[in-house]
């Protein structure tokens, strides 16, 4: 049994790998355009994520960056903190290099002998009738404009800049997000020396008017800045796929689902999209039973519904300080405080982030 991936990308070679741990036999198919990766680009994973994908896919302690606390901030309190989220164990989130992630996969990959990648002619879909499970990991190839252009999609008429500013050595494991009054700005630490900056700022027709290095110098109040790499844009919408599959094909990763990174989610719902997968595929394997449409099936059931809600609950924290930013009062933020202070429910929305929601 064969399990054909479309797409070379981060997700489709996560999933590759985790597929061929499993000793399944996996075919990686993409067309010859090289998978573009800014380096300035970073995900924070979360601490059971982080356990998942070491024990499931593969190590990368030594790549990350842990993370004791993460601080909330809001501007309309003068910079007043909000949230504190720690944890008196060994860490609560880490943060990653997008393309350190991906070269360490490659590599591996390129010496499993259950894995195979292969160049496609788009133009040619013989290869459909080939497999018994096709696993989409592209969100504009043809079988996605075929089969999945049906969305629910929300612009948010913003733009995400991303950058790496390198600054003096300090004990750097606490990040910190600011709810400016052009929107969240978080600064994510990856090493003693080194911090990603996310800047997602407000109105999308003046993207190029603003001078984003001047605005993330200007709200920084913790870091002397010695430089900062070249600043990467993308804009960013909330993405909910309306059926997961069609027939043997079951769409996966950004194509599923996308969400404001204000909240650091996006890839811990694909690493949990990854371990619901491979707990169908791995029950219907131990009861002899084929990798076919009905996998597809299952995995909809199972998270379709859960995706659902938590990619909303993290729109619904953007438009709360939205709201707060459009008519510039400190009302909400001066209620978070409060609500914050609460032991059970910032034990209960630390969970959350870490596990998903808790259904």
């Amino acid at each position: 049994m064969t399990v054909c991936i479309l797409g070379n990308n981060l997700t489709a070679l996560t999933l590759a790998k985790a597929l061929t741990n499993c000793e399944i036999d996996v075919d990686v198919l993409h067309n010859k355009k090289n998978y573009k990766i800014s380096e300035t680009r970073t995900i924070g994973i979360t601490k059971n994520n982080i356990d998942f994908f070491n024990s499931n896919i593969i190590n990368i302690n030594k790549l990350i960056w842990k993370l004791k606390r993460i601080e909330i901030f809001s501007e309309n309190l003068n910079r007043e903190r909000l949230i504190n989220f720690e944890t008196d164990k060994n860490y609560l989130f880490s943060i990653i290099r997008n393309y350190k992630l991906l070269r360490l996969l490659k590599k591996d990959l390129s010496k499993n002998k259950y894995f195979k990648s292969t160049y496609i002619n788009e133009r040619n879909l013989s290869f459909l009738n080939k497999y018994e499970l096709i696993i989409n990991c592209e969100t504009s190839n043809i079988i996605t404009k075929r089969y999945f252009s049906k969305k629910i999609i929300k612009k948010y008429n913003s733009y995400a800049h991303t950058t790496v500013i390198s600054h003096d050595q300090i004990l750097n494991n606490t990040a910190f997000q600011i709810f400016t009054k052009k929107g969240p700005l978080a600064f994510l630490p990856i090493s003693s020396k080194e911090t990603s900056v996310v800047y997602s700022v407000h109105n999308l027709n003046n993207k190029k008017d603003e001078n984003i290095e001047q605005l993330i110098k200007d709200k920084n109040f913790k870091y002397t800045i010695r430089s900062m790499e070249k600043i990467n844009s993308f804009e960013l919408k909330l993405l909910n796929l309306r059926s997961y599959y069609h027939n043997n094909i079951l769409a996966f990763g950004d194509l599923l689902h996308k969400i404001h990174p204000l909240a650091g989610q996006g890839f811990n719902m694909t690493i949990r999209d990854i371990k619901i997968l491979l707990e169908i595929i791995k029950k219907r394997l131990d009861f002899g039973l084929p990798l076919d449409s009905s996998v597809n099936l299952e995995f909809q059931k199972k998270l379709k519904h859960k995706n659902f809600i938590f990619s909303n609950g993290i729109d619904l924290i953007h438009e709360f300080f939205n709201i707060e930013r459009k008519i510039n009062t400190s009302l909400l933020s001066k209620s978070v405080k409060q609500i914050s202070n609460y032991p059970f429910i910032n034990k209960m929305f630390t969970k959350i982030a870490d596990r998903g929601v808790l259904l």
